[in-house]
């Protein structure tokens, strides 16, 4: 395979594939833009305890815990009445800022990303494996499965892995090579031709502005788009396994077991990423106008299970085995110092900060944590203590808006 990503040469390729890149142009059949019909589901509500909708029949069955609370206490009545409408909500429950969403998906689906249409905050998109897209319009209290002809044309079980909205344009790639476009906040969904040469796998995409895009593979290829997906440019002029093996002299420690893939890549609201090698024995660094990726050892001795960027623009960093360290300073650096966290022995696998000082930390078998201090400390959120799932990301839409993804379908929501 060719090294470089700036020039793909395509001249081998039959006709009759999908699309091209070629030199300057991207080519392909046109597509119409197809209206895609939501399947017929039960809703989904979040009020989840029918003991609360036994002992106060007045209230809706969308009232959450907090709603509940807040009513019951104007209520005048009397101290015995009240104790007993409030006896079914349990005082840790009650303080948890997290309620469950449940779903109208089967057992085993794993959510891999959310995103709302930045001019209605109330519409939102979420994806999963096994083909799933969900559309909520209302702020994500419930979701309904969407379909979408073009992306079921072909007889594959898509994995959708990242969706980004700009304005109403929106954008979603997934696994085997599959991306879509909406010009309509979603209403309508367009199927990108591309090519059978692309590098890797589509892992990420970034709505970056009008028709404009950045899109990454898990072979570190990065392609930028302006004008709606019909022509590419490369952004780095090789793959990372062109790189590591241009560069293994210098001292990248496990460079030579690299199998050619990330594990996780994360990219920052100015543009820059970090990825985690596949075997989580380095880790990897890109900002714009730079040609190659730039490779980094680890100065820890466990594996990195996952990095991602503060929001003060410096780095966190996960390791096998629940352990979290944050980079000094906010720059990039590789001297990192490790804050003790409640894991309870469970790996900790992503974090999202919801400001710049506070953040959530999420991982296996139900663990939730809080810092409110920039990372310096944390606690223990019990809100998904008793849920048998793994939590695989925490992402904040803004201050007031985040949810948790897990497998088996979980999905939390933020209550602040």
């Amino acid at each position: 395979m060719a090294a470089n990503l700036q020039l793909l040469d395509c001249s081998n390729l039959k006709p009759s594939l999908a699309s091209l890149f070629v030199p300057g142009r991207l080519l392909h059949p046109p597509v119409s833009h197809v209206q895609s019909q939501p399947r017929l589901v039960a809703r989904a509500s979040l009020h989840h305890h029918h003991e609360n909708q036994q002992s106060s029949p007045s209230l809706s069955p969308a009232v959450n815990r907090r709603q509940f609370i807040s009513q019951t206490a104007s209520l005048s009545i009397t101290v015995a009445t009240l104790s007993a409408v409030q006896q079914p909500v349990n005082a840790e429950e009650a303080l948890s800022e997290w309620e469950r969403v449940y779903l109208p998906i089967d057992p085993g689906v794993v959510l891999l990303d959310i995103a709302f249409v930045p001019d209605d905050l109330k519409h939102g998109f979420l994806l999963g494996t096994r083909q799933t897209i969900l559309e909520t319009k209302d702020g994500g209290d419930t979701w309904v499965a969407r379909s979408i002809p073009s992306a079921e044309d072909e007889d594959f079980n898509y994995r959708f892995n990242s969706i980004s909205f700009k304005g109403k344009e929106g954008w979603i790639v997934g696994k085997p090579a599959i991306l879509l476009y909406t010009s309509d906040a979603g209403e309508t969904w367009e199927r990108i031709p591309l090519s059978a040469q692309l590098p890797g796998d589509m892992v990420y995409i970034k709505a970056t502005g009008e028709k404009s895009a950045e899109m990454v593979t898990d072979q570190g290829a990065i392609y930028v788009t302006s004008n709606n997906g019909y022509n590419w440019r490369a952004a780095v002029q090789e793959t990372v396994s062109a790189t590591l093996n241009r560069t293994v002299s210098s001292g990248i420690s496990g460079a030579s077991y690299y199998t050619g893939t990330f594990n996780t890549v994360n990219r920052s609201p100015d543009g820059r990423y970090v990825a985690v090698s596949s075997r989580g024995n380095f880790y990897l660094t890109w900002e714009p106008g730079q040609a190659f990726w730039q490779p980094h050892n680890r100065a820890i001795a466990r594996r990195i299970q996952n990095m991602g960027w503060r929001a003060d623009g410096g780095l966190w960093l996960l390791v096998r085995g629940g352990g979290l360290y944050l980079s000094k300073g906010t720059g990039l650096t590789e001297e990192f110092e490790e804050v003790p966290v409640q894991s309870r022995g469970f790996g900790i696998l992503d974090v999202g900060y919801r400001s710049t000082e506070e953040a959530w930390a999420a991982g296996g078998s139900g663990v939730l944590l809080r810092t409110t201090n920039g990372g310096k400390t944390w606690t223990r959120d019990k809100a998904a203590d008793n849920i048998a799932a793994n939590l695989y990301s925490v992402k904040f839409i803004n201050e007031k808006k985040g949810f948790v993804l897990g497998n088996d379908g979980v999905l939390l929501r933020y209550l602040g």
